[in-house]
């Protein structure tokens, strides 16, 4: 993966890191603000290592696009060095719905998930809790954050950097593979989430996806649409009384996503139907 800061536009650069091919950005004015923190407190510190290497300015504020771990249980570095942390204000909520007891779990049982290095994580939400647009200029730069209606999850917060008509969408997009469901999403308002950003994106704007390389506009229409082909496939099983263990998606669903993906959406699906 990449092993350098690629620049995306003026003064904004993405890096991709290893594991999980996870985006993190910087935006780069008098100071630098850091997107994503990534998975726990090693690969928080590989990433202003990194940061120092490349770019001679301070590290002034840090942004979380949603609550999954691997884009924030690197939050604890930051935080311990001063730095603010902005993220969508349910991240508290769902860390406590979601992130804590799996964290438990694999401190008591590291067996579990073998692959995960949390034995120091401690569960750290944004110091700034963000619950409606804001802009914010700690970098020299003024960035736009958005709360998102919900989709991947409900702490999703579109980062738009104004001056260089770049986003930062977290995972309600994915490039280099397909987009997650679980883990608190909401596949039926997912594509109207998706619609309502896209009415605010240009053209020509730069879109930098929580995992994989930078796309466009056009791609993010694609996956709206294959988004919302999950929804209407759902809800008409659904309402036919389809029990949802024996729910199956069209072919073509299972051409982009694994089947492990698909039954989570279905999951999660017939869960905010029986709660309506």
């Amino acid at each position: 993966m990449d092993d350098e800061w690629i620049p995306v536009a003026d003064g904004v650069f993405q890096r991709r890191y290893q594991p999980l091919d996870i985006s993190i950005g910087v935006i780069a004015g008098p100071a630098g603000l850091v997107v994503d923190t990534r998975g726990n407190p090693d690969e928080a510190e590989e990433i202003l290592g990194d940061v120092a290497g490349a770019f001679s300015r301070p590290v002034v504020a840090a942004i979380n696009t949603h609550a999954h771990y691997d884009h924030t249980f690197g939050n604890q570095v930051f935080v311990a060095r001063g730095i603010p942390i902005y993220g969508h204000h349910r991240i508290p909520q769902h860390f406590a719905r979601h992130e804590e007891g799996r964290l438990r779990t694999v401190k008591e049982r590291p067996e579990s998930e073998p692959d995960k290095r949390w034995a120091d994580v401690e569960l750290t939400p944004p110091t700034v809790l963000v619950d409606a647009p804001l802009r914010i200029g700690q970098g020299g730069r003024v960035v736009e954050l958005r709360p998102l209606a919900a989709g991947h999850t409900d702490t999703d917060l579109a980062i738009l950097v104004p001056d260089a008509r770049t986003w930062f969408l977290g995972d309600v997009i994915e490039q280099s593979g397909p987009p997650m469901f679980g883990s608190g999403s909401y596949p039926l308002d997912w594509p109207e989430a998706l619609r309502g950003l896209l009415r605010e994106i240009h053209p020509a704007d730069v879109i930098v996806p929580g995992h994989g390389s930078v796309v466009d506009r056009t791609f993010v229409q694609r996956q709206t649409a294959r988004l919302q082909a999950v929804a209407d496939d759902i809800r008409a099983a659904h309402a036919a009384g389809v029990a949802s263990a024996d729910v199956r998606l069209g072919s073509a669903l299972h051409e982009y996503w694994p089947e492990s993906f698909l039954r989570s959406a279905v999951r999660d699906a017939y869960a905010q139907l029986s709660d309506r």
